[in-house]
């Protein structure tokens, strides 16, 4: 073959080459330009809204359990000021523990509402993101057209017509490989626009859930406020009672006070008249257990518990106290040894449990014009209960000696008699032969 032979051969081939070369567009793949992406943002931070939601939700359990807790306490309270003879010191403690659990409350609440407000602003910043990458698509579309358009021209004109319109054929070459340069990167374009068509539908989804979800922990958050408003107006009025109570016992324990005032005593007299009554009590305590022992029918154990003998202000609880008209025991200055009930004078009492009458009468060992009358009921050999400053005269006690009743019955009428302060009944509880806490029978 010679020197034409293989000039139009090479020719042809170069021909050859060229043709294909529209082909290429959109086919080879490359590195694409590096631009800025809006949707990767977008991605983050709905991630980030997401754990941030997740978070959000155990700190709403968190303030359903403590709203719960709280709830807890204000049943336990409004049940013990519906009872009777409320134990203050308990209330009081309740009601505090109360205050403290609201305030846990308020403050986990205050901070939620702070949250869904910052859920608020980062939805609104990742709608703004996705609108980015909205329009990025919609340039990138754009960008695609114009070069498809621009290759469907190219390839309207004929090799032979670009050959020899080109100055030369080093002109034609550099055209073909701007033209694949080009084609590279559509193809990677293209495939861009699909995953980014993908991920902006997989984005408008979630944040439309994430919306609602949003929407759902407002809800959550408000109806948390409304539950702990109705908890502190229940904590209010709680309190509100047990200031009352507090101010009505402090009333009669003034009165009391100052009736003992009135004696006008010294210090050694008031200890001396507090030995005698302590003396007194032993003597008569002596005297119930060999009552006791006599009666044969009383039962071994009682099985049961006990009831309040009378409802009323309970002005005085079991153990040590600073009022001063109580003898010393142990390590206490002054000793109570039951509860006084201050109720309207000749209230009914009532056995507070089933037993024997062991005791109708006043104490045998008090002063003469000094003695208080007292209703003793054996339970059992080693239970029993005292109810004394009951009153003999308009309403004398409505039991005998050797007697037995029933629980709830009534047995005597608040009084006055014996060395007492005013109108209230005095109620032990004496097991084993000491004096214990009534409540604990309760």
């Amino acid at each position: 073959m010679g020197r034409i032979g293989h000039a139009v051969h090479g020719r042809r081939a170069l021909l050859a080459a060229l043709l294909v070369v529209p082909l290429l567009f959109g086919t080879l793949g490359g590195p694409a330009t590096a631009q800025a992406d809006p949707l990767s943002d977008a991605l983050k931070a709905q991630k980030a809204l997401e754990a941030q939601i997740a978070a959000q939700r155990q700190q709403i359990k968190a303030l359903q359990a403590s709203e719960a807790q709280l709830q807890g306490v204000l049943a336990d309270t409004a049940a013990q000021l519906k009872g009777i003879n409320v134990q203050q010191s308990t209330l009081q403690a309740n009601v505090t523990a109360a205050q403290k659990a609201l305030a846990d409350v308020r403050a986990k609440y205050t901070a939620l509402v702070t949250q869904v407000g910052n859920l608020d602003a980062q939805l609104s910043a990742l709608d703004t993101k996705i609108q980015a990458g909205q329009q990025l698509l919609v340039d990138q579309r754009s960008t695609l057209a114009s070069h498809i358009a621009d290759a469907y021209i190219t390839q309207q004109t004929s090799l032979l017509e670009q050959l020899l319109s080109a100055h030369s054929l080093a002109d034609v070459l550099a055209d073909v490989g701007y033209y694949l340069r080009i084609g590279n990167q559509d193809a990677q374009l293209a495939q861009q626009i699909q995953a980014n068509q993908v991920t902006l539908a997989t984005l408008q989804q979630t944040t439309a859930q994430t919306r609602s979800q949003t929407q759902d922990l407002r809800l959550s958050t408000y109806q948390a406020k409304d539950e702990m408003t109705g908890q502190r107006d229940a904590l209010l009025a709680a309190q509100k009672q047990l200031n009352a109570l507090a101010a009505k016992t402090k009333a009669v324990q003034a009165a009391q006070l100052a009736a003992f005032s009135k004696l006008k005593l010294t210090k050694s007299q008031a200890a001396a008249r507090l030995a005698d009554e302590q003396k007194s009590l032993d003597q008569l305590s002596n005297l119930i257990a060999k009552l006791v022992a006599e009666q044969q029918s009383i039962p071994s154990q009682y099985n049961g518990t006990l009831m309040w003998p009378m409802a009323g202000v309970v002005t005085q609880e079991f153990g040590c106290t600073g009022f001063i008209a109580e003898p010393p025991l142990g390590n206490c200055a002054h000793f109570h040894s039951g509860i006084d009930i201050v109720a309207p004078e000749y209230t009914p009492i009532r056995a507070a449990g089933d037993g024997t009458v062991v005791f109708v009468g006043p104490n045998p060992y008090d002063p003469p014009n000094l003695r208080a009358w007292i209703v003793i009921i054996a339970h059992s050999q080693s239970l029993l209960t005292w109810y004394a400053h009951i009153d003999n005269y308009t309403h004398p006690p409505a039991v005998y000696k050797g007697e037995v009743v029933q629980k709830g019955q009534v047995i005597a009428y608040e009084g006055d008699t014996g060395n007492s302060t005013g109108p209230h009944l005095h109620w032990a509880v004496e097991l084993n032969g000491t004096f214990v806490n009534p409540r604990l029978f309760l």
